[in-house]
């Protein structure tokens, strides 16, 4: 391809809007173009990456078996209806009416259509196992959208699904989705992190998240650097310490605590540590007023108390909720003397401590040597805290440490979720009905190409991995009106191609370090610069991910490009 003719405008300064390098160097690089907030084009430079990685998932998921298809992304409201979905997705779904008042969606995911093209084609356990996939756009309303690809409101997703017979085989089915998995990150020269994960919309009894390691990544991945254990926050957890027994139980006391509100401020006002604090937050969980403790020194993960309930929507308790139901000002909420019966729950590190400090209910009030079973009773002991680096690892009780990273890829197990909601059936082997058992399998394609930049960049532009590379070389001449010069350019240029090499030819009437830029910005792997020396067929050949620099005959540089992995 040549340079003039090619369909792309790069920018020297940082996008305002643009957070993170990879959206900035996308943005910068000419790769795509905002169209409307999280909703982007991908330009032609942009796309041919883009396909690449397409490219690898596809042969890899080829390779373990599974099957291509395409579904439609208009679907009826129907489906997702019998699933349940319909109202879980929530306002992330995009929802629409034809002409006729008839409700569909624009996919959010697939788990649903996937079900009922097996339901509507299988009958025997003969036919099973299958996996089937599509690589297919896929619409959620984000509701902050952010860092380019990395959350948008249209992306394009790899989505897989596997039907079996059994336990035996969905493990089996899973397994080879995990090692496609891991050749596919592997083949794109990712550093990733495979964690426990929370499932969220999806349901199933267990998942695991491919994690890109960035430092601009939007979840948060703890993990054991002693043993195996990693996971992502939504799912970390750590042993809590055994609940207290044989201490003695002070009278409570209530203290005056005028204007002190914070967990900080209780700390200086009372002289004492956060873990002799116990602070309990209300939540609206679609319409029900729910009361959640953590120690003082904890955070609370939202995720976790929402799966409790199985919650649509989830936010902080309006101030009206608070006082009506605590008797008091934002800032004083505890277990004891609630003005309502609600759910009270607690996190089983709470159920070690004794004599701690708890909001009064009652404004500028706090309770002193509140013991859980005395004073109050949980209705609900779990887990529903932030690991937190240096916690105790789960397993082998080392200390945890912490990371931010990309979610790339994202893989379940279903059992009978759908199966069973919209009677996706096989005949065993003595002619009885049973559920097919599913896993799902996600990559988000566009992610994965910012991962990937997320990794690959320096000061200069992208790196791109020879995988991913739009083009594999560009062939650089340094004086377009010079006959010589331009002609060992051709020669080069056309050779290449003919070797089947993605070759780019900079025959734009620029100086060279225009082009030079241009070139380290798009991050084209093999630079061959035709200059001085093309009378004796001597080049310079730069790679761009060493930045090293050497000449070498014209011969030996369609060799380096030709033999470059």
């Amino acid at each position: 391809m040549r340079v003039s003719k090619l369909f792309m405008a790069t920018q020297r300064e940082i996008p305002s809007d643009a957070e993170i390098p990879s959206h900035q160097l996308m943005l910068r690089a000419g790769l795509m173009r905002k169209v409307a907030s999280g909703i982007y084009s991908f330009m032609p430079m942009g796309y041919k990456a883009f396909r690449n990685v397409e490219k690898v998932i596809r042969e890899e998921m080829d390779k373990a078996g599974a099957q291509e298809l395409i579904m439609p992304a208009v679907l009826p409201a129907e489906v997702y209806q019998a699933s349940g979905r319909w109202e879980k997705f929530g306002p992330e779904m995009f929802r629409l009416l034809d002409r006729g008042g008839r409700q569909f969606c624009l996919g959010p995911t697939h788990e649903e259509p996937f079900t009922e093209a097996v339901r509507d084609t299988i009958r025997s356990y003969k036919q099973l196992p299958v996996t089937l996939y599509q690589i297919q756009h896929k619409y959620r309303d984000e509701k902050r959208p952010r860092f380019g690809v990395m959350r948008s409101r249209e992306f394009v997703m790899k989505d897989a699904y596997s039907f079996d017979a059994d336990e035996a085989g969905l493990d089996a089915s899973y397994d080879a989705m995990y090692k496609a998995y891991c050749n596919t990150f592997d083949r794109l020269g990712l550093d990733y992190i495979i964690v426990d994960a929370d499932s969220g919309a999806m349901g199933g009894s267990g998942s695991q998240e491919f994690m890109v390691k960035s430092i601009v990544g939007e979840d948060a991945i703890c993990y054991c650097s002693s043993c195996n254990y990693a996971a992502n926050e939504e799912k970390a957890y750590t042993n809590p310490p055994a609940p207290a027994t044989d201490y003695e139980m002070l009278p409570v006391e209530k203290i005056h605590t005028p204007n002190v509100k914070t967990i900080e401020e209780l700390m200086a006002y009372m002289n004492t540590e956060p873990t002799s604090f116990a602070k309990t937050i209300l939540y609206n969980i679609d319409g029900k007023i729910v009361a959640c403790m953590v120690r003082g020194d904890r955070e609370i993960n939202e995720t976790k108390l929402g799966n409790l309930y199985d919650a649509t929507e989830m936010s902080l308790a309006a101030f009206d909720d608070v006082e009506r139901i605590t008797g008091a000002k934002v800032g004083f909420a505890g277990p004891v003397d609630l003005k309502e019966k609600i759910d009270v729950v607690v996190d089983p590190e709470v159920l070690a401590m004794t004599n701690f400090v708890v909001g009064a209910n009652e404004s500028d009030y706090h309770f002193k040597n509140i013991n859980v079973g005395r004073d109050f009773e949980p209705t609900i002991v779990k887990d529903v805290k932030n690991v937190v680096e240096g916690d105790a690892c789960p397993k082998c009780g080392k200390p945890l440490s912490m990371c931010r990273g990309v979610e790339v890829g994202h893989i379940f197990k279903l059992g009978t979720k759908y199966s069973k909601a919209l009677n996706c059936v096989f005949l065993d082997k003595d002619g009885k009905e049973n559920p097919m058992i599913m896993g799902c399998y996600g990559i988000g394609v566009g992610r994965t190409l910012a991962a990937v930049i997320e990794q690959y960049n320096d000061e200069d532009g992208i790196k791109w991995p020879v995988s991913v590379a739009p083009y594999k070389a560009i062939v650089i001449p340094t004086k377009v009106n010079d006959e010589e010069n331009m002609a060992l350019a051709e020669e080069i240029y056309t050779k290449l191609q003919e070797a089947g090499i993605e070759v780019l030819i900079d025959d734009r009437n620029e100086r060279p370090g225009v082009k030079f830029k241009d070139s380290d910005l798009i991050g084209i792997p093999v630079r061959i610069t035709v200059g001085r020396r093309a009378s004796e067929r001597v080049v310079e050949v730069k790679m761009r991910a060493t930045g090293e620099v050497s000449e070498i005959t014209a011969e030996e540089a369609i060799k380096v490009a030709i033999d470059l992995k």
